[in-house]
């Protein structure tokens, strides 16, 4: 990328984080605990993520994956790189290869944040969970999603455990089989 193209990418990335930021801070003053403020960030992210699945697609020119740890590269190769700009990595795969882990060695959406000590169980980056699940859901896959870890809250990591519940079958309406 030139020069400038490399700067307007960081002053878009540091507008979208001031912009999350004030975000969950409104969230907080109108919601009267920290459960309820993750919850609207996980439905929020759901609301996008089942919108941003086309953009997803038509951008990325991904293919449908043929199973779960497919879904998995994609996700954290091409998805949080077109998105946030950043790799997580693959890992601690469950023994029967329906959970794994996303890494996050940086999340952007921390940059400048400090949690207030009276918000120990905000889950400040929520809404990606949500995001996740909605896009996901809209490509037929049920899964749970929930941070494990959170560099916020002192672990070294941000962690993203991610588990596959079901195949969801396509409901097409009478005579469009």
């Amino acid at each position: 990328l030139c020069r400038e193209c490399k700067r307007l990418t960081i002053l878009n990335s540091e507008l979208f984080t001031l912009t999350y930021g004030a975000l969950v801070t409104q969230l907080c003053k109108d919601y009267e605990n920290d459960e309820e403020v993750n919850k609207q960030l996980d439905k929020m992210g759901y609301n996008i993520g089942v919108r941003l699945i086309e953009d997803f697609l038509a951008r990325s020119s991904v293919g449908r994956c043929q199973d779960f740890r497919e879904t998995a590269d994609v996700i954290a190769k091409v998805a949080f790189k077109m998105y946030l700009g950043i790799t997580p990595s693959v890992t601690n795969w469950s023994p029967a290869g329906d959970e794994f882990s996303l890494i996050l060695e940086s999340n952007p959406l921390v940059d400048f944040v400090e949690l207030p000590d009276n918000h120990s169980t905000l889950v400040y980056s929520n809404l990606l969970c949500g995001v996740l699940r909605g896009a996901l859901e809209m490509v037929q896959m049920a899964v749970d999603v929930k941070f494990a870890q959170d560099s916020l809250r002192g672990d070294n990591v941000t962690e993203i455990r991610m588990k596959f519940i079901k195949r969801i079958e396509e409901n097409l309406p009478a005579g469009d089989e």
